[in-house]
């Protein structure tokens, strides 16, 4: 088997990765995630997922590399990562009694062959009616600043649910594993 990377300074992708019970390295891919003038999300975070991939090629040269990105939509706008408390507080008002689509790209590029599996995995979150002081209490506890939608699902973040849905509910912190499993297994990794 191809050494495993994760292309993600993430350690809640490496968390979720690490389930597996298969060894990896990862490395941080530098590369410039703007979104392209009308982009549609979906098409967004599969291009990204695969850009990060393919960015740490160069230096795993005969590895399978994991690639993922994650966006919020809410409605016909995506939420960001938050990187403070008055945005977050925001996104998460907008979404109080409402629903948010998580969409998760997902790249696993085999960098000796260039061959290359790409997929994008939703994830629907149905929000509870919050007010401004649950918010509040909320993101003082938690501090979600670096999580899409802001909000920790795998943490306190549960109790602003009302109800979820989806396949996969790992794609929701930010790596589909039954997603990923597939592209493993089309590639020859045997799990478990």
């Amino acid at each position: 088997m191809p050494p495993l990377v994760l292309a993600s300074s993430s350690p809640y992708r490496r968390e979720l990765l690490e389930r597996l019970r298969l060894p990896f390295t990862w490395g941080a891919p530098a590369i410039d995630e703007s979104r392209q003038p009308a982009e549609p999300a979906e098409q967004l975070v599969r291009r990204l997922a695969l850009e990060k991939a393919r960015a740490l090629a160069t230096q795993y040269p005969n590895h399978l590399i994991i690639g993922s990105d994650q966006v919020a939509v809410l409605g016909e706008q995506i939420l960001g990562k938050p990187h403070g408390f008055e945005r977050a507080r925001s996104q998460l008002l907008a979404a109080s009694g409402t629903s948010v689509s998580f969409l998760t790209g997902l790249a696993l590029l085999n960098s000796a062959t260039g061959q290359h599996q790409v997929d994008c995995v939703p994830f629907t979150v149905h929000f509870r009616e919050l007010d401004e002081a649950r918010v509040a209490r909320y993101l003082k506890a938690e501090q979600p600043y670096d999580c899409a939608g802001s909000f920790k699902a795998e943490g306190l973040g549960v109790s602003l649910f009302r109800a979820t849905e989806g396949s996969d509910a790992t794609s929701l912190v930010g790596l589909p594993l039954i997603r990923l499993v597939d592209m493993l297994l089309a590639e020859g990794v045997q799990i478990p």
